[in-house]
């Protein structure tokens, strides 16, 4: 994963590795969405991290995690990887682990959307369904118990409570917005789901400049049908997230997340997943209250792996 600066023209170069693709994903200016009462000094820019190889901004902590642990030393011949994930998270895991050469097993609430499913399986990764009602907890507590019973046999990754997770945003997708606004950026969106992509890109932020102001997007209530994103207070808390750092936090209902999703594919020709519908809804409810500035919104990933969930079913 290679960092914006550190190449001239890295287009250009010659890939070795579906793995250094990685990283350095473009930054688009959204504009015909933005709503009259926001002021024209305000530019909103969206971070499309489904240019990554595995399709979303999870494959930046996915192979992060998986150099820490062969770093380590953890991970050797013969270990088989293992973690719980919403979705994104395991196809990212899935791939890298392809592409090492290491197996991968996988839990993951039984109703994520079925094109997830069907990638995870098309790396070649082992997947656990759990109960839909437990969410992610459910499939963190699943992991747990079958790391406990084999713990020779795996290594347990632990995307919620790996420093490797945010470190990653912080080496990579922190340092590649700051220069793609040219330093201009003011307000940090993005959603929390394990709490890796805010911390890393927002604790790089703040290195450049303190006064960047970094925004939490959560779910409004515990039952929500935006996938990737958890509601905090009535989830297991990720050891990685510090909600003390947040300079804001803005709940969204999953109608409004559905909503600016459905939007953003037809007048922007942004087709993107409902986290990232949810994180423009929160960009211009903070907009609203700004004479200026330049807000980055997170896109997590695109909407192809949503096509047979609530937004596009119709």
């Amino acid at each position: 994963m290679w960092v914006l600066g550190q190449h001239d023209e890295p287009y250009k170069k010659h890939r070795n590795s579906i793995l250094n693709l990685v990283g350095n994903t473009p930054l688009v200016k959204i504009r015909k969405m933005i709503p009259k009462e926001i002021s024209p000094k305000v530019e909103i820019y969206a971070k499309l991290e489904s240019f990554n190889p595995g399709g979303s901004v999870k494959d930046r902590p996915a192979l992060s995690m998986f150099l820490s642990a062969v770093q380590e030393g953890i991970l050797k011949e013969g270990k088989v990887v293992i973690d719980a994930t919403s979705g994104n998270t395991g196809i990212a895991l899935a791939m890298v682990g392809a592409a090492f050469g290491v197996p991968v097993e996988l839990a993951m609430p039984a109703n994520v959307s079925e094109e997830r499913k069907r990638i995870i399986r098309a790396y070649g990764a082992k997947v656990y369904f759990t109960d839909p009602l437990e969410g992610t907890d459910g499939a963190i507590l699943f992991v747990r118990e079958k790391v406990a019973k084999e713990p020779e046999r795996y290594v347990y990754l632990d995307q919620y409570n790996n420093p490797a997770n945010w470190k990653a945003h912080f080496y990579s997708t922190g340092i590649e917005i700051w220069y793609q606004t040219s330093g201009r950026i003011t307000h940090l969106v993005a959603g929390i789901g394990t709490g890796g992509t805010i911390m890393g890109t927002g604790r790089r932020l703040k290195v450049y400049n303190p006064q960047v102001q970094v925004v939490g997007v959560q779910p409004a209530y515990p039952f929500h049908g935006i996938e990737g994103l958890k509601h905090i207070e009535s989830s297991i808390k990720p050891g990685i997230f510090d909600e003390t750092f947040l300079d804001r936090t803005i709940f969204v209902e999953t109608e409004h997340a559905y909503e600016m999703t459905k939007r953003l594919a037809v007048e922007e020709a942004i087709f993107a997943g409902q986290s990232s519908g949810a994180a423009l809804h929160a960009a211009f409810e903070l907009a609203k209250d700004l004479d200026e500035g330049v807000i980055v919104v997170i896109f997590p990933d695109g909407g192809e792996k949503y096509l047979t969930t609530s937004p596009f079913k119709e």
